[in-house]
């Protein structure tokens, strides 16, 4: 006849019975991508670049492109710091290869602030 392990976090090994500790899991750190304004960047090319890598429809886009226009910076979405450094990365180096001063930048995101 076999023994049952009826608990799966601990195990018996002669004489002591070892408690296997699980890890402790949260959450990763999020991370706000965030274009800023210039003074020569047009805004369709802005539009365009929100809704090609961010994903937003053209209505979305807008808003963001005018909020970026009128207040300085926008947020473009919010992801783990490895994918937000990608995505600025890639903004970047696409503004700059349409001759467009454009800057994108990550900052990190207060807990509250998720969406």
């Amino acid at each position: 006849m076999s023994e049952e392990k009826n608990t799966p976090d601990w195990q018996h090994d002669g004489n002591t019975v070892v408690e296997e500790s699980r890890p402790i899991l949260k959450k990763p750190r999020m991370f706000q991508v965030v274009l800023l304004n210039d003074d020569y960047t047009p805004m369709e090319f802005v539009v365009e670049l929100i809704e090609q890598f961010f994903y937003k429809s053209r209505e979305n886009a807008t808003q963001i492109m005018l909020k970026i226009h009128t207040e300085g910076k926008g947020i473009c979405g919010i992801y783990t710091e490895d994918v937000a450094e990608t995505k600025a990365a890639v903004v970047n180096q696409y503004s700059m290869d349409h001759q467009h001063p454009l800057l994108c930048e990550i900052e990190p995101c207060n807990d509250d602030e998720e969406s």
